[in-house]
């Protein structure tokens, strides 16, 4: 591949999401013309410009969104980042794929997404209090326990969360306000479990699938040689649940580069030495690689847990990896997903990976409601079962068009390679398309 291939990619989260769509629609049966239109475009749109006095006495504007994206089956969920290359494409592409994952995980919210233009690492705690509280006064009418319910994304986390609750609660008295967000301290409500919920759910996600046996020389966890790019709070969960079963985790990076060790690292170590220096980099007998070297290390599963657009048509011929797990959003291009599926090399899509989360938050939203807190076994076993269920969900129909059981939709001109042997994550989307489409029919078009 050339620079000028790479160029001809096309990173636009929108158009992204959309060729993806249209590929899963292929596998669905019956899929009525206009409410494929429909089903593809946000319910709503809020886009924010307000003022924020800085610590030095100076005011700063700032810019925000929030997309609700459907309310079929519930109130909107999804995150909100901050982050300075944020953009309103991002965050409409993020709403739909929540919707999705929602649907597929089979919880009652629809999908939703948010944020806010800002780099956090040039903000003081105070300064990120002030864009937090005014960002989320802002949104007061647009968010609620019944209405879209927040929760922590990139650079936001549980004490965002107490910031946009205590906010909100100020605004709306005398009301059990605590379901208005997920993800919340558990002095405040929030689930145990909820910090390491996306993490947990990446390794059962992937236990699940090796019991599959598709890789006969890979069938579980223990032995497996595991690169994993992106070492916050996912990755390192991420990293500790797949060394407790007894993998090799090889390789991991941040921001600011990776490292490597042939025989493996106790991830304990990396979160000490993090939390010291500032990133993984520089950490003791260790090889300092880049993040373009770990996705190109030769491993048994490679877990992109960072930012999206990482694997694209440039380098998904250099992938070394037996399956990729989509720990992050959109880390895997749609043309690469083509060329992964061409090698043989499987991809467990971002819609069932990191479901976790979203499932945890809405066993906190349900505890919230109910004024109870559940024990931190209960989570744990209730999140591995509804992984575990996902997982077998997604194998069984992937298997029905495997084997030649199920057909594409007739009158759809596809010319893709994938038709003859459909990725999981076409198959992942089909379902959730399928529901979402039926919910709507059966509820009614009204008036």
């Amino acid at each position: 591949m050339t620079m000028t291939d790479k160029q001809t990619e096309s990173f636009d989260p929108v158009e992204m999401s959309s060729q993806q769509f249209e590929l899963a629609a292929c596998y669905i049966s019956e899929l009525r013309s206009g409410l494929i239109n429909f089903l593809k475009q946000p319910k709503r749109i809020t886009i924010l410009n307000f003022p924020v006095e800085m610590d030095n006495g100076s005011v700063q504007s700032f810019q925000g969104y929030r997309v609700l994206h459907n309310t079929v089956f519930g109130p909107g969920k999804g995150g909100i980042r901050f982050h300075p290359e944020l953009t309103m494409e991002e965050v409409v592409s993020l709403a739909k794929l929540m919707t999705w994952k929602c649907a597929l995980v089979n919880i009652p919210f629809g999908g939703a997404k948010g944020g806010v233009i800002c780099d956090t690492k040039l903000l003081s705690e105070s300064e990120q209090r002030r864009i937090t509280r005014r960002f989320t006064s802002e949104l007061a009418d647009n968010i609620g326990p019944n209405i879209d319910i927040p929760a922590p994304d990139m650079y936001t986390n549980e004490q965002t969360m107490a910031w946009i609750f205590d906010t909100y609660d100020v605004l709306h008295p005398g009301k059990n306000n605590r379901p208005v967000v997920t993800g919340k301290p558990v002095e405040m409500g929030g689930s145990f479990g909820r910090q390491e919920a996306t993490g947990n759910g990446v390794y059962h996600l992937t236990e699940r699938f090796l019991a599959k046996a598709l890789i006969p020389s890979q069938q579980t966890v223990s032995g497996a040689r595991v690169a994993i790019q992106g070492f916050g709070n996912v990755g390192a969960v991420t990293a500790s649940a797949f060394f407790r079963q007894g993998a090799v985790i090889i390789a991991v990076s941040d921001s600011q580069g990776g490292i490597y060790r042939q025989a493996g690292f106790d991830p304990a170590e990396i979160v000490s030495f993090k939390a010291e220096h500032g990133t993984v980099v520089g950490m003791p007998d260790t090889m300092t690689i880049t993040n373009e070297d770990l996705l190109q290390l030769e491993c048994d599963i490679l877990i992109p847990a960072a930012s999206s657009n990482q694997i694209h048509q440039n380098n998904a011929y250099k992938i070394n990896a037996k399956v990729v797990v989509e720990a992050a959003n959109s880390p895997v291009t749609p043309a690469a997903d083509s060329i992964l599926c061409e090698r043989g090399i499987y991809v467990l899509p971002d819609i069932i990976v990191n479901a976790g989360g979203v499932t945890v938050s809405y066993f906190e939203w349900v505890q919230n409601h109910s004024n109870q807190q559940w024990d931190l076994s209960k989570v744990n076993k209730q999140l591995q079962k509804t992984m575990h269920n996902v997982m077998d969900l997604v194998f069984s129909r992937w298997q029905s068009f495997v084997i030649g059981e199920s057909t594409v939709a007739e009158n759809i001109e596809i010319t893709n390679a994938e038709v003859q042997k459909p990725g999981f994550r076409s198959i992942a989307l089909s379902i959730a398309i399928e529901r979402v489409a039926k919910a709507t029919l059966i509820r009614g078009i009204w008036p």
